[in-house]
């Protein structure tokens, strides 16, 4: 099996963790390029340095981490720490890191990466605001041909928004960059809200995590015990959905999920409505559908594919 060349760009955040923690655990399938970060769940000072906490806790100090863009395009910075705790990673309680953040900015390693690539070569993993790589794309359009496909966390199709009733969160905090990458042409996979309120971490999925009896198994379990309450609070659900572990998830196994091309927009005309991801899924206007949107995957094969990779951690 030939790896992927992937670049995992995200906001640290638990589940971002958890998806970083599972790239990591997959060297046969990733040749992981670098982690670069944006500011989105909490600032980007801390995204960064929470990606070089979660690369020491999995072993891989090797791993070069890069800081990118700290506000959206057009818009003021959206945080989330009353979801995600001040640090972003609450319930973790991981040191400071001692591995280096690197001096490229996470815009020029992007493109640096990409225009030293055979067409058609680097996939690009998405797990927050997509600031970094709209302005990548902007900077130097020449990279587009170079990436295989996009796989991004974000949207929401039948579901309603988290963020606003129309919006979720990563689509939200910068859709001008979202529109920038839609619109780009280059292949796209979106893991919305209509699939990861699928993978919930219950409480016996939550207790595997503990039963790891790891240095990533207790940081997973303390993370996702905090992530946990917030979810099943507000939307009474059996456990806290795992959002950004499905992007790693579906290019290790994408037999796991299920979804369908479609035609997608970003909304970014509208106050009420801004970020909004509006998916022709029944095909209405006719146009050619530009995105593969997932809406379903079987949960426990994605639970025991996360739970077998980061026991090797």
């Amino acid at each position: 099996m030939k790896k992927r060349s992937v670049i995992l760009d995200c906001d640290p955040g638990q589940d971002d963790a958890v998806a970083i923690l599972l790239a990591l655990s997959s060297t046969e399938n990733f040749d992981l390029l670098g982690i670069t970060a944006v500011a989105g769940n909490v600032p980007l000072s801390i995204t960064e340095s929470n990606a070089r906490r979660i690369c020491e806790l999995g072993g891989r100090p090797d791993i070069k981490v890069f800081a990118g863009a700290s506000q959206p395009l057009m818009r003021k910075l959206v945080t989330a720490e009353w979801i995600h705790g001040k640090t972003g990673i609450d319930g973790a309680d991981l040191p400071d890191p001692v591995m280096p953040l690197q001096d490229d900015h996470a815009v020029d390693f992007i493109i640096s990466s990409c225009m030293s690539a055979p067409d058609k070569s680097i996939t690009v993993c998405l797990l927050g605001p997509m600031t970094n790589m709209a302005l990548a794309m902007v900077k130097e359009p020449r990279i587009v041909p170079k990436i295989y496909e996009i796989v991004c966390m974000g949207g929401a199709v039948k579901e309603l928004g988290n963020t606003t009733p129309a919006a979720e969160f990563n689509i939200y905090v910068d859709p001008h960059a979202a529109k920038i990458v839609v619109d780009s042409d280059v292949p796209l996979i979106m893991m919305p809200l209509d699939v990861t309120h699928k993978a919930l971490v219950t409480p016996s999925r939550l207790q595997d995590f503990k039963n790891l009896n790891s240095p990533v198994g207790n940081a997973c379990g303390g993370m996702l015990d905090y992530f946990n309450r917030f979810d099943m609070t507000r939307y009474g659900f059996d456990g806290g959905p795992l959002h950004d572990p499905c992007v790693i998830a579906y290019l290790i196994e994408p037999e796991i999920f299920r979804g369908r091309k479609v035609h997608l927009e970003i909304e970014v005309s509208s106050e009420l409505t801004m970020g909004q991801t509006v998916a022709d899924w029944w095909n209405v206007e006719e146009k050619i559908p530009n995105a593969y949107i997932c809406d379903d995957l079987d949960s426990e094969k994605f639970f025991r594919l996360l739970t077998r990779r980061l026991a090797t951690l």
